[in-house]
């Protein structure tokens, strides 16, 4: 989250950290608006539904609940470098894949611009 913030920043950007923790302290430097919520991992909830689409970089098992709860709720997710799924050993293409940051950024604008 802090090279997202970072990015958004150097690019003039706003940026919201959805705090798992109860102290807004905890932010990365390049977060504008801290937002502790005091849930842990349930925080990740509140991200994805809070988002149009998610976009996915690397992770961890946080980012792995974040894009199963987008994609369960119907949110398109973008990913970089991030988890492959498959069910039964058959891959699914449940995520628009993505080389670059700039290309995550223009596959998620293009889908909150045209969600079909």
């Amino acid at each position: 989250m802090e090279a997202a913030c970072r990015g958004a920043k150097s690019e003039g950007g706003g940026t919201v950290g959805i705090l798992p923790g109860t102290d807004r302290s905890d932010a990365n430097p390049w977060v504008d608006v801290a937002i502790p919520t005091g849930l842990g991992e349930a925080r990740n909830a509140l991200v994805v539904r809070a988002a149009d689409v998610l976009i996915a970089v690397g992770g961890e098992y946080g980012t792995l609940s974040e894009i199963a709860l987008a994609l369960k709720t119907g949110k398109p997710v973008v990913g970089l470098d991030t988890w492959e799924l498959s069910r039964s050993g058959i891959p699914r293409r449940d995520i628009v894949r993505a080389a670059t940051a700039a290309e995550a950024v223009e596959h998620a604008l293009r889908l909150v611009r045209n969600p079909t």
